[in-house]
């Protein structure tokens, strides 16, 4: 038994909770994730998982030698990472997490660019707007849309582009229902909320040396920006959203922004973007550094920046 490739096996199964799952993840069979699963267990006379025919969760052992083995792991792959990734030429499959709607409309459409100048390597992606844990999910890299501070911990961190939000409505809502003139107005329209930004349901704004802070209420509450946005144009309320999102939308009438003498003002005091985070053993990973040069390069010139 490679007690490596079987730890591997392991964790995958651990992280996603499923056989099939880590098999595609690891590009080989079922059986083969089996077998090594098990004579990690007979090597180990212990069972690391309790199994269903609907679920595999570990055991309290499992949990234990799982904490373990994915530290030994990073570290392992660290230092291959440190000899491998020498050459000059990215090669290898990068597993990366998007947001939903930010990854379809603007790393999407760069893709092919990338792979036709990068033919030696493979991506591996995964759209979610939730949070991501790169250990349990094998994630090399996560792009995110979010205040992040950059003192923090564990991450790495590489702003891709700049984020500006604003408050818009269709016109046929905003002649129905009045323009909000001041942001303390917001609280008698129906605003649409995200239901992944911090305080979602709170919105607070910046006018020279006065902040102002609403408790926002409407009929809707979602996790898809795209959907905030669809409702929008068909005039169910107000919308706080990103420029790259709105945009094009705002240029062609579709929609109007409101309370323009006001500047959206995050939750925290920290510098808000499109970020690229990784965890620090993938300093050296020449995958992770082309993939986020090129979309630093690239995402400056487009309309996701601003």
């Amino acid at each position: 038994m490679d007690q490596f490739s079987a730890m591997r096996a392991f964790t995958r199964v651990a992280a996603t909770g499923s056989f099939s799952e880590a098999s595609r993840q690891l590009g080989v069979a079922v059986s083969s994730v089996t077998r090594q699963v098990n004579a990690l267990e007979a090597m180990l006379n212990t069972q690391l998982f309790n199994r269903s025919t609907r679920s595999v969760t570990l055991t309290p052992q499992g949990r234990r030698y799982y904490d373990k083995a994915i530290l030994i792991l990073q570290d392992v792959e660290a230092a291959n990472l440190s000899v491998s990734e020498q050459d000059e030429i990215p090669r290898g499959l990068l597993r990366v997490s998007l947001p939903v709607a930010f990854g379809r409309l603007h790393i999407a459409p760069l893709l092919g660019d990338f792979l036709s100048q990068y033919p030696e390597m493979q991506l591996d992606l995964i759209f979610s707007d939730g949070l991501a844990n790169p250990v349990e999910e094998a994630l090399d890299l996560v792009i995110r849309i979010c205040n992040l501070d950059r003192s923090g911990v564990n991450w790495i961190l590489r702003k891709l582009t700049s984020h500006t939000r604003k408050v818009c409505a269709s016109p046929s809502y905003l002649q129905e229902h009045g323009i909000p003139m001041h942001p303390d107005d917001l609280a008698d329209h129906n605003c649409l909320c995200f239901s992944y930004s911090i305080g979602h349901d709170t919105w607070r704004f910046k006018r020279d040396s006065e902040i102002c802070e609403v408790k926002v209420n409407g009929s809707l509450v979602a996790n898809n920006s795209e959907v905030l946005r669809q409702l929008c144009l068909e005039g169910a309320g107000l919308i706080l959203m990103p420029t790259w999102l709105i945009g094009e939308d705002i240029c062609e009438g579709r929609l109007q922004t409101v309370l323009d003498d006001f500047q959206f003002y995050p939750h925290t005091d920290v510098d808000t973007g499109v970020y690229a985070l990784y965890l620090p053993n993938r300093r050296h990973s020449l995958r992770v550094k082309t993939f986020v040069d090129y979309l630093t390069q690239r995402l400056s010139h487009s309309s996701a920046s601003g």
